[in-house]
């Protein structure tokens, strides 16, 4: 003998259609891009000018790019001399070129060349040391600009909406290495469009964290202290 079904009312319609709708317009927030973590070595960054004046010539040339889409390391170098006659040579210059021209540094980069480096985020140099530029074609005597960057995350809308995090904040990042797992904290988030997830950090916490040795890296949000509360 069949059955007859149950009618749906029009009430329970609306109902399914509203939650199918939900789905569709609110669903959980994706996945982000991939987390990269990369050692940010010693680099200088210039402006058109210095290039000129450094290499003769008006435009870097490019040799290799970097993750982010648009960035490169080129094929010039220059040698950095600090306030005692010290020398790094052979240090690449990144493009493509910038409003002010920048030397980033490892700490212990800075202790050889005898210049005392502030922790900044790059492109903020008021106040910060000089150095002298040496290229194949001349010399810049830098004012100011000499920085030990600050470690740092880059992330996109989708990353920002992933973590629940802002622009501006800081998060911490966790590294598993065999012997050596690792937590460095306070790594600034630097957001912008088009941007892909991607952690700098330089020479020295690399080699503190053993990141070449690495077995999982993870992004962490801070907490507020709870020290911090009365």
């Amino acid at each position: 003998m069949s059955r007859l079904a149950t009618p749906v009312s029009r009430s329970d319609v609306e109902r399914l259609v509203r939650d199918a709708l939900r789905g569709i317009a609110a669903p959980q927030s994706a996945k982000p891009n991939p987390l990269v973590v990369n050692i940010s070595a010693r680099h200088v960054h210039l402006t058109d000018d210095h290039v000129q004046t450094l290499f003769g010539k008006t435009d870097l040339t490019p040799q290799k790019d970097l993750y982010q889409d648009g960035y490169y390391a080129a094929e010039e170098s220059v040698a950095i001399v600090g306030p005692r006659r010290r020398m790094i040579p052979n240090v690449r210059v990144l493009g493509p070129c910038r409003g002010d021209s920048q030397v980033e540094l490892a700490f212990t980069d800075a202790i050889s060349l005898g210049i005392d480096v502030p922790v900044r985020i790059s492109g903020d140099i008021q106040g910060t040391p000089g150095c002298v530029l040496v290229g194949p074609k001349g010399v810049v005597d830098l004012k100011q600009g000499v920085i030990r960057a600050m470690r740092h995350v880059h992330m996109g809308p989708a990353d920002l909406e992933y973590f629940g995090v802002r622009n501006g904040e800081k998060m911490n990042l966790r590294v598993v290495s065999h012997g050596c797992t690792a937590v460095l904290e306070d790594l600034v988030i630097r957001a912008g469009e088009k941007i892909k997830l991607e952690v700098h950090i330089d020479t020295d916490e690399g080699n503190a964290v053993n990141l070449d040795g690495a077995s999982h890296v993870e992004l962490l949000k801070q907490t507020p202290c709870a020290c911090s509360k009365k």
